[in-house]
């Protein structure tokens, strides 16, 4: 299957650049480009991408509120297939791609990055997961939730293991690591997360770590 790509970015050379990246690889396809937010909310209702490059400093709308806009629950419940998004951003550890982090993004890249890590990261979000170390994901979220809320109802309905595997995996604990730690399958630890994104009604293990921060439920 091939994973359609939209580019979001105000500058045409760096979107054109990007696009002949993507291209050239194997499995993957630019269906199409916009150079601010609004239009990419609007590429990605009529186009369907799977994976968003969005730039998160533009004219008309930054990639921020885009990314919210996009994530938004009546739109994205009328979509027949998830989209992801990658940050684009030029700062490390930058407050604005925490934002939009919490607001649905898998993740961040630096645009200096390399092709290949650009590509690694384009096949590693549609699969679900976030596109930086879980260490960097903890520090970039720990200053966003300031005021923790209570811990829904829809957690204390978790099963004991359940929560464990909750646990290991807003941690950033791999698959494989959860299985020697539960002492299971990784089909088993498949089917637990399978479980968790159901009951707690999250998109991806992303979303698990930003619930579990902003729930106080970390560690």
């Amino acid at each position: 299957m091939t994973i359609q790509v939209l580019l979001v970015d105000d500058q045409e050379l760096f979107r054109e650049g990007v696009r002949v990246i993507v291209d050239a690889q194997e499995g993957m396809e630019v269906v199409g480009a916009a150079a601010d937010g609004l239009a990419a909310v609007r590429l990605v209702d009529e186009l369907s991408p799977d994976v968003v490059l969005m730039d998160i400093r533009m004219p008309e709308m930054d990639g921020v509120e885009a990314t919210r806009q996009i994530f938004v629950p009546d739109r994205a419940a009328r979509r027949e297939k998830p989209v992801r998004v990658i940050v684009l951003t030029t700062f490390n550890l930058d407050d604005r791609a925490a934002t939009a982090i919490r607001y649905g993004a898998s993740g961040f890249l630096l645009k200096g990055t390399t092709p290949i890590m650009l590509r690694d990261a384009i096949r590693t979000v549609h699969a679900g997961n976030a596109v930086l170390a879980p260490t960097d994901l903890s520090t970039l979220l720990e200053g966003q939730f300031r005021t923790q809320a209570p811990t829904p109802p829809a957690y204390l309905a978790l099963t004991e293991k359940e929560r464990e595997v909750f646990g290991a995996v807003a941690k950033g604990r791999s698959n494989t690591e959860i299985a020697g730690q539960i002492f299971a399958s990784e089909s088993t630890v498949k089917t637990h997360v399978g479980a968790i994104l159901r009951k707690l009604d999250l998109r991806d293990r992303v979303q698990i770590v930003v619930f579990a921060h902003e729930h106080g439920l970390v560690g």
